[in-house]
This record gives C-alpha cells, structure tokens and sequence, in this order.
C-alpha cells in the first residue's frame, strides 16, 4: 500500500463505521444515512492511498452501480432493508470485485444463520404439533451448525473434510443410490421443518443484513490488513 500507516488508519476508520452500522441495525434496525454517505465519500481518498488508476476507479464505479441495481431489486421483493442497500454499495466502492465477492459469500452465510435461528425462536407453539416444533428446531440448529463450519472454513482457508478424511469414509460407505436415497430423505425433512417454521412465525421477521454485512465487511478487512502486514 503507497499510503502506509495512512492506509492502515483508513481501513481502522472503515471497521468502526462497519461496527456502529452493526450497533445501530441491532439497536433501531436502521443504518443511519450520513454513515453510509460518509464510507461512500472517503472512498477516494482510499483509492489515492492505495494508489488505484483511473481503470481502477471506473471498475469500482461500476462495481458500485451493479450492487446498488441487484440490491434495489432485492429491495423491491422485500427482502432487503433501504440500509442494507446503502451500506452494501457503498462498500463496493472500497473492494476490489474478489474481495467483495468474499463479502457477499459471507454475507449471505452469517445473514441466512441468523435468519433461520431469529425464524425458530419466531415461532408460533401449538399445541399437539410437538414432533413438528421438534423438527422444526432440529432443522434449525443443523443449518447454523452447517453456516458456522462454512464460515469456519472461510475464515481459516481450510477445507471442512480433508482428503484422508474423504478416503477413510470412502471405505464404509455404502452403495451411490443408497446415499442419494439418504441424501433425498434428509432434504425432504430439512424442507419439511423449513415450511413449518414459515407457517408458524407469528410476526414479519426482519432479516438481520446490517449486522451480516458488517460482520463480513470487518472479515475481508482483516483480511486485507493481514496481507498488506505481511507484504511489508
């Protein structure tokens, strides 16, 4: 980075806007708009720092406007908060498309975990549908078990089984069809526990993105800053 500590100094002020955007999504569910106005605007002087080229800068651009259409149009459908949509686009201007990429993989992970933890505990209990809450419940705690092991996984650039792993569990396994059957069987009750959990929420449930998006924007930050350490 040509900025040196300069640079370490803007990425350190991008983390404590991405943590008071977590704070405040937590607090009121909203991210305030001079928040996302401000990460949108310093974003220049980020690039003079890592000293991008006017290539650079029109890649960034165009990053930016194809995030703000995508999540306008998540915005449409509903499912995806006004803030969000600031705050996701204005922090295309900062990553490069890999990096952002990563963000948007993590984003999705860490947002549909909570989402589905937020949609258990959201549940309306009736009675003489215990086995169904129990499916239910158990359909939760696997997908944010599974979004933990991928984040995990992500966060260390390990793989979740490794190759002596596969081949050991080569050995045991039984015949293909009958671990599609198997395969099929889990899905079908994984769906089964999904359309319960929906049918019983007892209130619109707001998906946690503000707080998604900055998890995974201070996860490519650190990211960064431990490459650019190492680099120097």
């Amino acid at each position: 980075m040509q900025g040196g500590y300069f640079s370490y100094a803007l990425l350190a002020a991008l983390a404590t806007a991405l943590l008071y955007a977590a704070y405040t999504d937590v607090k009121r569910r909203e991210i305030d708009n001079w928040l996302n106005a401000a990460i949108a605007l310093c974003a220049p002087v980020w690039w003079y720092s890592a000293g991008y080229g006017w290539a650079d800068v029109g890649f960034q651009f165009g990053l930016a406007v194809l995030t703000f259409i995508v999540t306008c149009f998540l915005f449409a459908m509903r499912q995806m908060g006004g803030g969000d949509v600031k705050l996701l686009t204005a922090l295309a201007f900062w990553f490069s498309p890999a990096a952002f990429i990563q963000l948007i993989v993590m984003m999705g992970v860490i947002g549909g975990g909570a989402s589905v933890a937020m949609a258990f505990f959201n549940m309306r209990r009736v009675p003489g549908e215990v086995v169904r809450d129990v499916l239910a419940g158990v359909t939760a705690i696997a997908w944010v078990w599974c979004a933990c092991l991928f984040v995990y996984a992500m966060a260390t650039r390990q793989p979740l089984v490794d190759a002596d792993t596969l081949n050991a569990l080569g050995t045991f396994l039984p015949q293909p069809w009958t671990i599609a059957l198997a395969i099929l069987a889990v899905l079908a009750l994984f769906a089964f526990g999904f359309r319960h959990m929906l049918r019983r929420q007892k209130s619109r449930l707001p998906i946690p993105y503000g707080v998604a998006i900055s998890l995974a924007g201070l996860w490519v930050l650190s990211e960064q800053a431990y490459s650019a350490a190492l680099l120097s």
